[in-house]
């Protein structure tokens, strides 16, 4: 119709290079071909058995509003988990949201205003750019490099692309897409600067567990002189392998940005009742329990590097965190790539699907050889669909020799 447009802001919001390939994969199942859904993070491993035990004992007779921040009981569990990371967290402080991606979208919407801008290293988690073009807020991307491990640039770098409408910095650590566990000087050079010119720094620290080969996590809340700068997003998705429970939380000491936080909840009402009441328990529950999951993902980190390394074209190092890989092709473009294995490849009656490159880059141009490939399954299936790709890379039209 004459008139009726959609609005610049959803013309402006990228489509996710997570999910947007979906329908090719639902066709090539429709066509009977076994899709391996190595697209996206969602854990294979069982969710807590207390989870599952805090519903079955604790139904509500009616399925009401919680209070906005979140159930009482859910926000004192979060501040226990906390304070056992060495986090001081009260939990007036900490405002429960519906999944990682409700506290990304008040962080942001909290600082910035339309016209102002984030800094944030890419390769970076697509949301990031998807949230901030929907608020208006720009992204200045500092590029980090394969060949390094995708670690940050010198200060100087970041200190150039500060400008009067800068507000924040975002750091996800350990990374998603790229696995990147980030030095302990890394982290303290981007605290100072955010210090030093008053810019927000807001951390995403989702896969604060998942560190390898014997690295721990420092979380930014620890660091001194800190206190009005920093915004925390977590979520318990990946964690707990619940990423349907939609329960993640955002926490600062900052009065006023929580405050503004607040009202942002208020308007959304409450985050989702089933899911805190499983969530509480699950934030008690001991370390064996972390350690039981980091082992299993470091083993399919390794069994991904062994197939990988097997065919030479492929570039990758072994990530230290989270549980991706980002891998670089001798291919024309990944993402055709990509739909040509959805499309027109499939071997025993099986493909596999990833991630395009290009979508987690916020620099035009970027990632087009790259793709994100997430290790979620058991051994036996990792390792199949992980052998699909080398296999499916190795008969495509559009290789580079």
């Amino acid at each position: 119709m004459v008139g009726m447009n959609v609005s610049r802001r959803g013309l402006s919001v990228p489509p996710s290079p997570i999910r947007k390939l979906v329908p090719l994969a639902d066709e090539a199942r429709r066509r009977g071909v076994h899709v391996h859904g190595l697209n996206i993070g969602q854990p294979d491993i069982p969710t807590p058995e207390v989870m599952w035990n805090a519903l079955r004992g604790h139904l509500p007779r009616t399925l009401a509003y919680s209070p906005s921040g979140g159930i009482p009981e859910l926000r004192e569990a979060f501040s226990g988990y906390y304070r056992r990371h060495g986090i001081a967290l009260d939990p007036a402080e900490i405002l429960v949201t519906t999944g990682g991606s409700e506290a990304i979208l008040f962080a942001i919407g909290a600082v910035a205003d339309p016209g102002d801008a984030v800094i944030v290293p890419e390769p970076l988690y697509a949301n990031y750019l998807g949230f901030a073009r929907f608020l208006g807020v720009e992204v200045t991307p500092i590029t980090s490099a394969a060949k390094n491990g995708y670690h940050l640039p010198p200060v100087a770098e970041l200190e150039r692309t500060i400008t009067e409408r800068t507000r924040a910095i975002l750091l996800c650590n350990p990374g998603n897409p790229t696995g990147t566990v980030y030095e302990e000087a890394e982290v303290e050079m981007v605290a100072g600067l955010a210090r030093r010119r008053g810019l927000y720094l807001i951390v995403d620290e989702v896969y604060r567990e998942f560190c390898y080969d014997g690295r721990r996590h420092k979380s930014v809340l620890t660091m001194q002189g800190l206190d009005g700068l920093v915004i925390l997003v977590d979520s318990i998705s990946k964690r707990f392998s619940a990423c349907g429970a939609r329960i993640g939380c955002l926490a600062t000491r900052n009065r006023e940005v929580f405050d503004t936080c607040m009202k942002f909840a208020q308007a959304r009402l409450s985050p989702p009742g089933l899911g805190q009441i499983a969530a509480v328990p699950a934030l008690s529950l001991p370390d064996s329990y972390y350690e039981g999951f980091v082992r299993e993902f470091q083993r399919r980190r390794d069994i991904v590097m062994e197939i990988l390394s097997s065919e030479r074209s492929i570039g990758c190092r072994p990530p230290r965190g989270a549980f991706y890989v980002m891998a670089t092709l001798p291919v024309d473009d990944a993402e055709r790539f990509v739909r040509w294995m959805l499309n027109e490849f499939q071997s025993g009656g099986e493909t596999v699907m990833v991630a395009p490159g290009d979508g987690f880059y916020a620099t035009p141009g970027l990632g087009k050889q790259e793709i994100r490939l997430a290790y979620v399954f058991e051994e036996e299936t990792l390792r199949r669909a992980v052998s699909l790709l080398v296999e499916a890379l190795r008969a495509y039209p559009g290789r580079r020799v």
